[in-house]
């Protein structure tokens, strides 16, 4: 039961819910947060979730750390956007196009990830999921260049993209493997040779370029 304060403030579920989200981005496993916080209304299908694995896969591959779909940021995805992380909760205007229009919430903000899964389905000609590797990157990768190319800053992917990112580079494998970690820093070197070899420090934000 969703019961909302007597003050107004935050329900029950709110206040889970974000707790859930503080839970992820710090580094908790996804698969360890409660289940039900992905119920109800906006409750995902098996299939959602799975695409949302694999795109999520795509976006940062397994290489010697984990990918992305590993450390379970798609589902962190899906947990950001019903909590509105990245004003993914904002209603859309009202000369949204058709395309983002019919995948509208019951609050008038847009779906972003039942966008995604019929977007992607199209430009797969039917399922995505069914594609061969390759092709899905591929799909994603064009999307990705759209979105970023000239009268694309409006494409949802933007949006979960950035989430895609946010749990990844937040969660334990890709906070203390993928990037470097270093509690108390060493002497002050103005001049240190970087090569491809190179991490960023996750403790120095200016440095990971989330883009």
């Amino acid at each position: 039961m969703d019961t909302a304060s007597p003050s107004g403030g935050l329900s029950r579920r709110q206040l889970i819910g974000g707790a859930a989200i503080l839970a992820a981005v710090i580094g908790v496993p996804v698969a360890a947060l409660r289940g039900d916080l992905l119920s109800g209304d906006s409750a995902p299908s098996e299939r959602r979730r799975a695409l949302l694995r694999q795109v999520s896969q795509i976006v940062i591959p397994a290489t010697d750390t984990p990918g992305a779909g590993d450390v379970g940021a798609g589902d962190f995805v899906l947990l950001a956007l019903d909590h509105g992380l990245e004003k993914s909760r904002e209603p859309l205007p009202a000369d949204a196009p058709a395309a983002f229009a019919r995948h509208a919430r019951k609050d008038g903000s847009l779906d972003q990830a039942t966008w995604l899964e019929a977007e992607l389905d199209a430009r797969a000609g039917g399922d995505f999921l069914a594609a061969a590797a390759d092709r899905q990157a591929g799909l994603v990768a064009a999307l990705d260049a759209e979105a970023w190319g000239e009268g694309g800053k409006d494409l949802p992917w933007r949006t979960v993209k950035a989430l895609i990112l946010t749990g990844y580079y937040t969660s334990e494998a890709g906070g203390s493997e993928e990037l470097a970690f270093e509690l108390v820093p060493g002497t002050f070197a103005p001049d240190v040779p970087v090569t491809p070899q190179t991490r960023a420090f996750s403790s120095d934000w200016t440095a990971v370029d989330f883009g």
